[in-house]
């Protein structure tokens, strides 16, 4: 009986020791992303958050997310869409609740190491497109923190019936853009003849990007120009001189609006607002990138022969017509994050092909990757869109812009400009100080 005991004993501590030696679902390392998809992957219980201001893809991620979490062991994503994510971010990053996944990047946050380097993560570089690349290639360290999935291009669309019925071509300057709207307000007394949803501070935060920043990026090139933004070199970017492209980029808002040029209701219009307006031939013009095209066909696919793309036109003497050509939807991981690999592993199946597909026809943009083959547009709007390209400068985000000074809050200055608190002159100053004051001190 002793020796049956003493056997059960050692059988029993023996189980122990396996048992000790085991690892468990916490402990056990992360598969590498991509790793060999025969060995079955730890079951995991990590949940991350993946933090957007992109409005247009919610649903298509919403549905892409779920299918992540459907297989992904144990990581689950949720998705964390805000209308103000560019100043979200800053109340997380400040309060250490930064998300794991954010498309929300700013210089600053690049200076201050807030973001995960992605410079090595080669399987995913060598299927993009290299400018783009470039593109997402911070200036100061020469290496990258965000990983963009698409081009975007940017410009003013268009009702060609309503530009050949009247005769109008795309304007290049400034004067030959009023007239444009001079001719479609005496022709057309209902029609809104530039159409701006003034609600969504966003749409007008990409106005000063697209327009007296572009002016800026064009005239001294993409490299020259964000050096000068991050080093806030007041004699190239001059944003407080009366004479300057800011001031003379307000004065030009306001004197639109004074002509009854622009939609009455400029600051409570919603982009919902302007794609309903345009589809019904109730507006003319509107400024907006590509990923305004799938709501637009959504509403009339009959819409497709009829959208034309130009670019903006020039507002100073010594400029030229610019055309925003950049990378969009961009992914950034936080470098606080515990769990970088599994956030790589959610991004890695996000920037699967098929995936990318999908992304890329709803959006309505171009994707990066050159293994993924999407009709993104009708041949039309293609054609004109890279006739536009062709015949402009090309210039890109404003992303050197100081961190405590967002495209947001630039927005919320057109949005006083346009409900009369500042004339020109008075809103370039109080841009300058604003943009001065987004710099730590």
């Amino acid at each position: 009986m002793k020796k049956k005991i003493s056997l059960f004993l050692a059988a029993a501590m023996m189980l122990t020791l396996f048992a000790g030696c085991t690892p468990s679902a916490e402990t056990t390392p992360t598969p590498t992303p991509g790793a060999n998809p025969t060995q079955p992957a730890a079951q995991k219980d990590v949940d991350l958050v993946f933090f957007t201001g992109k409005v247009e893809t919610v649903d298509l991620l919403d549905e892409i997310i779920a299918a992540y979490n459907a297989q992904s062991n144990g990581i689950t994503v949720e998705q964390e869409y805000q209308n103000d994510a560019s100043n979200i971010i800053k109340i997380k990053f400040a309060s250490g609740e930064a998300p794991a996944v954010m498309t929300t990047y700013e210089q600053e946050y690049v200076n201050q190491g807030k973001y995960l380097d992605l410079s090595d993560w080669n399987e995913i570089w060598d299927r993009l497109i290299p400018s783009m690349r470039e593109n997402c290639t911070d200036v100061n360290s020469g290496k990258q923190y965000r990983i963009c999935t698409n081009m975007t291009m940017a410009g003013f669309w268009y009702n060609k019936e309503i530009f050949d019925e009247l005769g109008l071509k795309p304007a290049n300057t400034w004067e030959e853009f009023v007239a444009n709207l001079e001719a479609l307000k005496a022709a057309k007394p209902d029609v809104d003849p530039w159409f701006i949803f003034g609600n969504e501070a966003w749409h007008l935060g990409h106005l000063i990007e697209f327009i007296p920043h572009g002016y800026i990026k064009a005239k001294y090139g993409a490299t020259e120009a964000k050096v000068a933004m991050l080093n806030n070199d007041k004699s190239i970017l001059n944003f407080g001189d009366p004479n300057g492209a800011m001031a003379t980029f307000a004065a030009g808002l306001l004197e639109l609006q004074d002509k009854g040029l622009l939609n009455a209701d400029v600051l409570t219009a919603t982009s919902d607002n302007c794609v309903d307006a345009f589809v019904s031939g109730k507006a003319a013009m509107f400024s907006n990138g590509m990923w305004c095209l799938s709501g637009i066909l959504e509403k009339d696919p009959s819409m497709a022969d009829k959208i034309g793309f130009m670019p903006y036109p020039s507002m100073m003497a010594d400029g030229t017509p610019m055309v925003l050509v950049a990378e969009d939807s961009g992914y950034s991981i936080s470098a606080e994050t515990p769990y970088s690999a599994e956030a790589k592993d959610f991004l890695e199946y996000l920037f699967q092909a098929e995936n990318q597909k999908k992304y890329a026809e709803s959006l309505g943009s171009p994707s990066a990757f050159t293994d993924v083959d999407a009709d993104w547009a009708p041949a039309a709007v293609v054609e004109g869109v890279n006739s536009a390209i062709e015949s402009a400068a090309n210039i890109g985000y404003t992303n050197e812009k100081p961190a405590g000074f967002s495209g947001d809050d630039a927005g919320r200055m057109v949005q006083d400009l346009l409900a009369g608190k500042y004339t020109a002159e008075e809103f370039a100053i109080a841009y300058e100080k604003a943009w001065d004051a987004g710099f730590p001190s």
